[in-house]
């Protein structure tokens, strides 16, 4: 049975009631379950630190984006991290709340880069106040997350954290560098990915096994799953916005293709392509010259190369190496769930 990731309580009471299966619990649901004591409190850190008392919009902005229900994916993967390598103290939580906060930072951040105007299924908070403020607002988090590292007191959760930010701020560069080039190549586009998702989700597994005071090859071991568990998430997002099933993600269908975003399956399908469809993907990506009618014809590019397919299998390669280099860390299981984790974020696009 595929697991329903969709369904509210209510709705998973009135399915019982009424005599249908209860949906099975999603391995991101059960990993949330699992640590439900640690993320609340992960929660009210957030709640407390994004407080600002002579600047009300900065708790405004802030509160949009963070109560608006995302996954909070990010502190999760540094509490399991930390507590698969059998931490038992508190600085996880500040860890945790700072890789929310530079996640939602880089969030305000990119919104205004992108010009976009929905996120997590609501208006992004640049269409409702105003880009200044949601530029402003990126940096007061940014600086909120280093006081909660600093308090942490480890020199070396810091430098992987400040690297991971400076990496973020990279790869959105090189996005903007690389935007509209149909000649883009897919490592360009790894790097860009690697900046934007995998250097979080690494960052959040390294400091989290870090701070737990875990040997080299687990830290190592943590952050290689963190790098490659990111990677395989990004690419099935990119595969979902052409997929169909972009409501999960609080997107419309073929925002990617209008906003002339160079993913992987737009760049499979214009390598597959060739000279032929060359004219097509010049008009409506590097010049933005977009017609009725052509985002089905993107998707029938697509269907015609196995574009969405193919990439699907590189973001199932990528789960793969996310469950194997987890075998260096002891039995537990944390590791369990971490592995199921990796199969159901691109099981996503199925």
């Amino acid at each position: 049975m595929r697991p329903n990731v969709e369904a509210t309580p209510r709705e998973v009471e009135a399915q019982a009631t009424d005599g249908r299966p209860e949906p099975q619990t999603s391995p991101l649901e059960a990993l949330t379950s699992e640590l439900s004591g640690d993320m609340e409190a992960v929660n009210r850190l957030i709640r407390e630190r994004m407080v600002s008392e002579n600047a009300p919009r900065i708790p405004e902005v802030t509160a949009h984006l963070v109560e608006a229900g995302g996954k909070r994916l990010r502190p999760l993967l540094t509490i399991a991290a930390a507590r698969l390598c059998g931490y038992s103290g508190e600085h996880h939580l500040h860890l945790a709340a700072a890789v929310e906060f530079i996640h939602t930072a880089t969030l305000l951040h990119d919104d205004v880069v992108d010009e976009s105007e929905r996120r997590r299924g609501r208006p992004t908070a640049n269409l409702l106040w105003d880009n200044k403020s949601s530029v402003l607002v990126g940096d007061y988090l940014f600086a909120r997350s280093f006081q909660l590292m600093v308090e942490i007191g480890s020199l070396r959760v810091l430098d992987i954290l400040a690297n991971a930010s400076a990496v973020i701020a990279e790869g959105e560069v090189l996005q903007l560098t690389a935007a509209s080039n149909i000649d883009t190549s897919e490592s360009i586009y790894l790097q860009v990915i690697r900046g934007k998702t995998a250097a979080l989700f690494a960052a959040a597994t390294e400091a989290g096994a870090e701070v737990a005071g875990a040997s080299g090859e687990q830290v190592a071991a943590l952050a290689a799953y963190g790098d490659a568990l990111g990677l395989a998430f990004q690419i099935t997002d990119d595969v979902l916005d052409y997929g169909g099933r972009s409501a999960r993600l609080g997107k419309n269908a073929g925002d990617d293709f209008r906003e002339r975003k160079l993913t992987l399956p737009v760049i499979r399908a214009i390598a597959a392509g060739g000279e032929a469809d060359r004219p097509f993907w010049t008009r409506t990506i590097a010049r933005g010259d977009q017609r009725e009618g052509d985002l089905e014809e993107a998707l029938s590019l697509m269907a015609r190369h196995r574009a969405l397919e193919s990439a699907h299998e590189t973001a199932l390669a990528y789960a793969a190496r996310a469950r194997t280099v987890l075998a260096s860390v002891p039995a537990h299981p944390l590791r369990d769930q971490l592995e199921t984790l990796a199969d159901f974020v691109v099981s996503r696009a199925a």
